[in-house]
């Protein structure tokens, strides 16, 4: 098989089942409707200094129109460990090209990332976390992958491959974009179960110093191929609620991903790369536009102090 195998559209949502890893509670199974996953630090009963920091998370998924049935091919994970941790797999459509599920590997990826969390080896290190989820994971295919873990004293360590993004945004702006990774365009990097092909060592790794009231908008390139980051900060501010800021942005990119008038991040890419509309509609001063048709993976944290949390 040739690697990387690319992709017309990738992403979407599947559950992590616990048949893959025991650990795995209903706290960090996805659910199927936007809502409320956790605000609370994994060591609430203990004596906690006023200046730590954690997550309140909400997440919303989307599918794409033909992908409904089946749930989609991204995956992610969220947990309550330190001060919380985040992750979306993408995987990739290609595959099923080759009669290969493209879901069953970033679901199993996600899963191993879930059960290793809190591995003494992995140590709380976001890229050694993907080399050792990535090392488990048995299934055929590939897929995009970034993580996200906040230690108490607001340090956000992240490492991606791919293109799933992030974004941090303080008081209305947008302070860290992650970096998409490609081959070219609409081929991104990817962790696969071939042996020539991306790995950790592949992966961008980012440290960002976080203060209370920040909120981290994390997503498949399903949001980030169709929403634009003053959009994503419009949206954040009309929602305190971080399940409503998740649902909001979902929906956004969706509407947009039906629109082939709107000019998206993914078209006005398309067109950087040299993709556009035959030379005569040029002349008639048309242009290629559209959002893409993909699964959207949201999840929202909202950064709070100790003294702040409660259990929903």
């Amino acid at each position: 098989m040739a690697i990387p195998v690319c992709r017309a559209s990738v992403s979407s949502y599947h559950r992590l089942f616990d048949s893959l890893c025991p650990r795995l509670s209903t706290k960090n199974s996805m659910p199927k409707k936007s809502r409320l996953l956790y605000c609370a630090s994994s060591e609430l009963n203990s004596v906690q200094s006023r200046s730590e920091l954690s997550f309140c998370v909400g997440t919303h998924l989307i599918p794409h129109p033909n992908k409904v049935d089946r749930g989609g091919e991204d995956a992610f994970f969220v947990s309550s460990y330190n001060g919380g941790v985040i992750a979306v797999a993408d995987g990739v459509s290609g595959w099923a090209e080759q009669n290969v599920d493209p879901s069953l590997f970033s679901r199993e990826l996600m899963a191993n990332a879930s059960c290793l969390v809190e591995d003494e080896e992995v140590n709380y290190d976001p890229q050694i976390l993907v080399q050792k989820a990535h090392a488990a994971t048995l299934s055929v295919g590939s897929a995009t992958m970034i993580v996200a873990m906040l230690e108490r004293s607001g340090i956000l360590k992240i490492a991606s491959v791919g293109d799933c993004g992030l974004r941090i945004i303080r008081h209305g702006q947008v302070i860290f974009s992650s970096s998409p990774q490609e081959h070219y365009f609409d081929c991104p990097y990817q962790l696969s179960s071939e042996a020539v092909g991306q790995t950790y060592l592949d992966a961008v790794v980012s440290s960002v110093e976080l203060t209370e009231g920040d909120i981290i908008v994390m997503g498949s390139d399903g949001l980030f191929d169709n929403v634009f980051d003053h959009e994503i900060i419009a949206a954040m501010a009309r929602f305190s609620d971080v399940a409503e800021g998740a649902k909001a942005l979902a929906n956004l990119a969706h509407s947009h991903s039906l629109d082939s008038n709107f000019d998206s991040p993914y078209s006005m890419e398309a067109r950087d790369k040299g993709f556009d509309v035959p030379l005569w509609k040029k002349i008639l001063g048309m242009k290629l536009t559209g959002g893409k048709l993909d699964d959207i993976t949201v999840i929202v944290g909202q950064v709070v102090s100790s003294r702040d949390i409660s259990i929903a």
